[in-house]
């Protein structure tokens, strides 16, 4: 049967989907602290002046950014398991479905992170670094009061981008049966037998577009509030 396009329908399943946008928004804050955390490591690597630490954290990140999100997150989810069963005898199956998704997206996001991270820190002037701990600052206090500061300014727009990035990623969760924003949506459409499908698709777009908005005007004023900091010595 076919069905005129109706944009009430777009209104009703964007009140059915916007419930389910804790699951979504829930799967980002998990990704972004594992994959900082993952990050930090991998900047400490990339800076080493030992060469093994160096030639490891750079391959993984060579590694993990020319690998597609999808297939990480399916060798996370099908792979990794029936490995550790087959191999060790550890079964992970009973693990909820959101841990395989923040794994995979929190490697994958730790690659990019880092370069961010690792581009800003070396762009500040190591001649603030060595001069903060000449008049007797510790290397932690040099790093954090007169290093951080100015590395985050400068990291701010592309851990925005990133952080986009990273939404649109996580819409992929569905693919393996985890129920947020995406996958909330195409139960509906196949509650329906694909009826109400673009209506369906376009309020989907709408709630992504307005947590893109509401990122990139978070960032913003994070970028203009913290180099006014700096700027007055804050």
């Amino acid at each position: 049967m076919n069905r005129t396009f109706s944009p009430v329908w777009i209104l009703k399943a964007f009140a059915k989907i916007i419930p389910y946008l804790g699951v979504t928004i829930g799967i980002m804050v998990g990704v972004i602290v594992c994959g900082l955390l993952i990050a930090l490591l991998l900047v400490k690597g990339t800076v080493s002046k030992r060469k093994l630490p160096r030639v490891l954290a750079f391959g993984y990140i060579a590694i993990m950014r020319c690998t597609p999100a999808i297939v990480l997150l399916f060798i996370v989810f099908y792979g990794v398991p029936k490995l550790l069963l087959t191999a060790f005898g550890i079964n992970i199956n009973f693990l909820p479905k959101a841990v395989a998704v923040i794994t995979a997206l929190s490697l994958l996001y730790a690659s990019s992170l880092a370069e961010i991270i690792r581009s800003a820190y070396l762009s500040v002037n190591k001649g603030q670094y060595e001069a903060a701990v000449s008049i007797g600052l510790s290397r932690f206090q040099a790093l954090y009061r007169i290093v951080a500061p100015q590395a985050f300014v400068i990291a701010l727009p592309n851990l925005g981008n990133s952080l986009i990035s990273l939404l649109k990623e996580g819409s992929l969760a569905y693919t393996i049966g985890l129920i947020d924003s995406m996958g909330a949506g195409n139960i509906m459409i196949s509650l329906n037998y694909g009826g109400y499908a673009l209506e369906t698709y376009l309020a989907l777009a709408i709630i992504y577009w307005m947590l893109t908005f509401i990122i990139e005007k978070a960032f913003a004023q994070l970028e203009n509030v913290h180099s006014n900091g700096i700027r007055n010595g804050h």
